[in-house]
């Protein structure tokens, strides 16, 4: 039975994985593929080769073909999207083969010029993008950067390989270089800033201009060329299947939200925490809490990301769980329940859940996590899991300042993650950003399923539909939301609790320097 429908493809950071969806978007089979890290390099250098994706890719096609042969389909594909970690830098010669392994979002050698470029730009330049690692290779890689004519992200080289082009959607490009809301293209003026930058203090260097290097810019819906010859031998599919402008692992998790709204906040908790707000403008200025990119569509996007996520809490309902002698599971079956039974103020206990540092809120060193406020009553599971978990929401809080103070909307917040295994841990949510709080059903679909929405809206348009791509992704809503609205006394409890972990956060440096003396 043949069955048309849109291939979705994500490079993550520790695999790669296919769907394919019919024109429902209802995924019929998955596929995936592994790789690691280029072993044997120091702690702070993360790196992987992009023919292991390719070689990746290769096997999730097998699987999802294997998966949709046993179910008797055959499939005609439409479309096909792209997602993939961002930030990393793919370094092509002129021969159209990479230079070298890929430098990742999570490689921590060019801390420095992420500073160096934040203040020459005018605008935050964190350390994991694409520009900062190319100004470190100029610096200390001057051979292969001669070399280089085209930088792409790991998404780019995969549309790249099936492609033949140089072309990246927004999202992914913003997170390589700052893009100007005004031409919705990397921005001119930076972009001469950045190269004045190298040519007075890399006088050595023989490169070219960044612009002539970074990939072609397109919004959701635009050309992201076509399946050749190479990607159809790779996919196991016929040439000349359109191909939606590859995208970052964060724009395309906003899609597979249905989030293009400005006002809407995406908030994932897990291991680390993100918060995108799609804005209704550019940001002005520079706060060390708030990165800048794009949605699929060149909305703007503020991003508050916490490096010390669920992990404190986690460690607590653990240590509960140990001391009963129950595993991870029985550990968190057996908390959870106090946890949400638990009174709004914690029974008065306050925490701080910094296991590492965190640039954004000025912590320097981790490994001061703590509770305080404990007696004879406030000594229960449920009190402390609950307060360590409101840190971590206060932290996110405690970032997003910033976009307050410039009176940026947040009018309804969507969460995913692993905070929605526990759904009524939203309300949470809810009460201390004084917004409604929203999970959606099928909340786990992931990014691959962002991906192969953006091939159904290319599909659309080059059918000659115009929708818009805010009302596309609406029309795909399902039944099934959860939602939970804020409740005034929560609220007002969880105000007086967050000005005292402000006043927590700013003693944090000499609570580390007590702990650490000697």
């Amino acid at each position: 039975m043949n069955k048309q429908g849109y291939l979705g493809i994500d490079i993550g950071t520790q695999g790669l994985s296919v769907i394919f969806t019919d024109e429902a978007m209802r995924i019929l089979a998955t596929g995936a593929g592994d790789y690691a890290m280029v072993p044997g390099l120091p702690a702070e250098c993360q790196e992987q080769r992009p023919a292991d994706w390719e070689q990746a890719l290769a096997a999730a096609m097998l699987g999802l073909r294997r998966s949709l042969a046993a179910m008797g389909v055959e499939p005609e594909v439409r479309a096909i999207g792209i997602s993939g970690q961002m930030h990393g830098e793919v370094l092509v010669d002129s021969a159209g083969v990479t230079l070298a392994p890929a430098r990742l979002w999570c490689d921590g050698r060019n801390e420095a010029e992420g500073h160096e470029l934040t203040e020459a730009l005018h605008t935050k330049v964190p350390k994991r993008m694409t520009a900062a690692r190319w100004l470190w290779t100029i610096r200390n890689q001057p051979e292969k950067a001669a070399r280089t004519s085209r930088i792409t992200t790991p998404a780019g080289w995969i549309a790249h390989v099936l492609t033949g082009g140089f072309a990246l959607g927004i999202g992914d490009a913003a997170g390589m270089f700052p893009i100007d809301q005004a031409t919705l293209d990397y921005d001119a003026k930076r972009l001469a800033d950045f190269d004045a930058l190298v040519a007075r203090t890399c006088r050595a260097a023989t490169v070219k201009p960044l612009r002539d290097l970074l990939p072609e810019v397109r919004r959701a819906g635009d050309d992201g060329g076509v399946l050749g010859g190479r990607g159809a031998s790779l996919l196991g599919l016929p040439q000349g299947i359109p191909v939606a402008a590859a995208e970052g692992d964060q724009p395309s998790a906003l899609a597979g939200s249905l989030i293009a709204a400005a006002g809407t906040v995406a908030m994932s908790f897990g291991t680390s925490v993100v918060a995108n707000a799609v804005g209704d403008r550019a940001f002005k200025g520079v706060d060390r809490a708030i990165d800048h990119f794009c949605a699929p569509d060149g909305k703007p996007i503020n991003m508050v990301w916490l490096r010390n996520g669920t992990t404190a809490m986690n460690m607590i309902v653990e240590l509960f769980g140990r001391a009963a002698g129950s595993d991870r599971g029985g550990a968190f079956a057996a908390v959870i329940p106090q946890m949400l039974a638990a009174p709004d103020d914690c029974g008065g206990l306050q925490a701080l859940s910094f296991m590492d540092d965190e640039p954004g809120a000025g912590v320097s060193r981790g490994g001061t996590s703590l509770v305080i406020g404990l007696n004879d009553t406030s000594a229960t599971p449920g009190n402390v899991a609950k307060a360590m978990l409101l840190a971590t929401i206060f932290n996110l809080r405690l970032g997003s300042e910033g976009l307050d103070a410039q009176n940026f909307p947040r009018k309804e917040i969507v969460l995913s993650g692993g905070i929605t295994k526990t759904p009524e841990l939203g309300q949470l949510v809810a009460d201390a950003f004084h917004v409604p709080v929203v999970i959606l059903a099928g909340a786990t679909e992931g990014t691959a399923w962002g991906a192969a929405l953006m091939a159904k809206y290319r599909d659309g348009r080059l059918a000659g539909k115009g929708i818009d791509w805010q009302s596309f992704l609406a029309g795909h809503a399902t039944d099934g939301a959860r939602r939970f609205e804020p409740r005034p006394s929560a609220a007002a409890t969880f105000d007086r609790m967050y000005a005292r972990h402000k006043k927590l956060v700013a003693l944090h440096g000499h609570l580390d320097s007590a702990v650490h003396a000697g």
